[in-house]
């Protein structure tokens, strides 16, 4: 079985030594569902506070770059590229988020944070219209690069 790498010896809480580890490109891609009556989606086009796609894009992009602010053992990185969509779909607001470098360590919890973020800035945007909207499906949906390989859910 596999060890924590965020724990030492005794159990406490660390943050992992990468100094060691060799840079390699590196990308994740995470997902999120925003559920939102179809009554209110209609009504997207005409929010007084600006498109929330636009501005859920925006906000996607701003999270994954402070991600290492917001969670305690993430490493700060050099991001190379961030994109974050966010689309229409039948029951709500789909958001997908992809994230890049060339680093010591991976990208996921980045990918993970945009499209987190992203989905509650689309929440923040309509939530006058219906305080009943659900964010859904948050997870990683691939990752490449790094020691442990290639992941594809």
């Amino acid at each position: 079985m596999k060890k924590l790498s965020h724990y030492d010896s005794s159990g406490r809480a660390r943050m992992v030594d990468v100094s060691e580890k060799q840079d390699t490109r590196r990308t994740a891609t995470a997902q999120a569902f925003v559920k939102i009556r179809p009554s209110v989606l209609k009504k997207l086009p005409q929010n007084p506070k600006g498109d929330p796609l636009e501005v859920a894009r925006f906000a996607g992009i701003a999270a994954a770059k402070r991600t290492s602010d917001l969670i305690p053992m993430c490493h700060p990185l050099m991001l190379t590229h961030v994109d974050v969509t966010a689309s229409v779909k039948p029951r709500g607001v789909s958001i997908a988020a992809k994230v890049t470098t060339t680093g010591p360590t991976g990208v996921e919890m980045e990918a993970l944070t945009a499209a987190a973020v992203a989905a509650l800035t689309v929440y923040d945007m309509t939530k006058a219209l219906d305080k009943g909207i659900e964010i859904q499906d948050l997870c990683l949906t691939e990752k490449t690069g790094g020691k442990s390989g290639d992941y594809r859910r």
